[in-house]
């Protein structure tokens, strides 16, 4: 049946910034489409139905720190991430190549093998090779896999970068070749090449060939400006297919969001709203909004008074200030929900904009504001 096959459509594009639906098995996708991150099986702090009532359309897990725990053997035993976490959304499952990277000090790369490296928990050692990240995420019964990239942190040297290059184009073969044929799911191929453009460029041409069915741009979000990351998307999306999602991986701000989406981005995830949201930062319509500073301890007004969802807005400053001024998980959990809210609202008038013409009009009311 074709609702049980993985497709994208493209429904309107103007410039570079576009509307469209990826359909799963799982249920439909709205794109621009923003992805709450569920590490560990779960959304922190907040209840997956309420994630659902955001308007969230999918999340994502991570394959390494499922690897590690509970273990793909567990989760597949009941059927995999959905049963697992009663999760009715499709999930997207990064590879755990950012992960390797970023636990560089435990870790080594090995052209054929993959990375070897050692738990950030109990020290014991795991092999992570472009063929047991797919079985992995085969195990989990993800909807959209991740091919296995090695993501370097920024650096100017164009040979280490090229040399990371084209080790993630060896990966990403290897990795569709154990992915096989399955019209249900879908694998995205991951662009690298750094800062520098003709290595994108390569990059991306290499992936083509070998075909997938998204397009994501990684090894971005990892210590780069905002000005160098648009001139990353300024020289690469508009080379990407037209008739293939593209996934910005790991990013980031609204301001982030909405200047990729301007040029030519579909999908998003961040750790950002929900790690903010345990830390005290809000997301509004209105700005940011540090809720522990010492000037929200008489303020009776609400959070944001733009948004209606789940009635938030019967939490004072004042009685946020007080929850995380006393570490009480509450406040976390409050502002979590918030700001995941906050995203999915984001994304709803983008697409609303898109549709309707607007949508620079929008860029510019709020690039610089939220």
């Amino acid at each position: 049946m074709e609702n049980d096959k993985f497709s994208f459509k493209l429904l309107k594009s103007s410039n570079e910034f576009r509307r469209g639906v990826i359909k799963t098995p799982r249920g439909e996708i709205n794109t621009p489409v923003f992805m709450p991150v569920g590490t560990q099986a779960t959304v922190k702090g907040v209840f997956i139905d309420d994630i659902i009532k955001t308007g969230s359309q999918i999340i994502l897990s991570n394959t390494y720190h499922l690897m590690l725990r509970p273990g793909v053997e567990r989760i597949s035993s009941v059927g995999g991430l959905h049963e697992f976490m009663n999760c009715k959304l499709p999930i997207l499952t990064d590879s755990g190549g950012y992960q390797v990277m970023s636990l560089s000090k435990l870790n080594k790369i090995d052209r054929k093998l993959g990375a070897i490296f050692k738990s950030h928990i109990d020290g014991k050692e795991y092999i992570l090779s472009p063929e047991e990240s797919i079985k992995i995420q085969k195990g989990l019964n993800s909807d959209i896999l991740m091919v296995m990239d090695e993501c370097p942190k920024k650096t100017k040297d164009y040979e280490k970068i090229k040399l990371s290059m084209d080790l993630s184009t060896e990966w990403a073969m290897r990795s569709k070749y154990e992915f096989g044929n399955n019209p249900k799911k879908a694998l995205f191929g991951i662009v690298q090449g750094g800062l520098f453009n003709d290595l994108r460029k390569t990059s991306l041409e290499e992936l083509q060939k070998i075909g997938f069915d998204g397009y994501a741009v990684g090894g971005l979000a990892v210590g780069e400006t905002q000005t160098e990351m648009f001139k990353v998307l300024n020289n690469i999306v508009p080379m990407m297919p037209k008739d293939k999602p593209r996934y910005l991986m790991g990013v980031g701000t609204p301001s982030d969001i909405l200047g990729a989406v301007k040029r030519g981005i579909d999908m998003f995830d961040c750790v950002m709203p929900t790690r903010s949201g345990r830390t005290g930062l809000a997301f509004t319509w209105e700005g940011r909004v540090n809720i522990r500073n010492s000037k929200y301890k008489n303020d009776n007004t609400p959070l944001d008074n733009k948004t209606s969802k789940f009635n938030l807005n019967k939490y004072t400053k004042n009685y946020l200030n007080h929850l995380f001024n006393t570490n009480e998980m509450l406040g976390s959990m409050l502002l979590t929900l918030h700001n995941i809210n906050f995203y999915q609202e984001l994304m709803g008038q983008i697409r609303y904009h898109i549709e309707n013409g607007s949508f620079l009009k929008f860029h510019d009311r709020y690039f610089n504001k939220i």
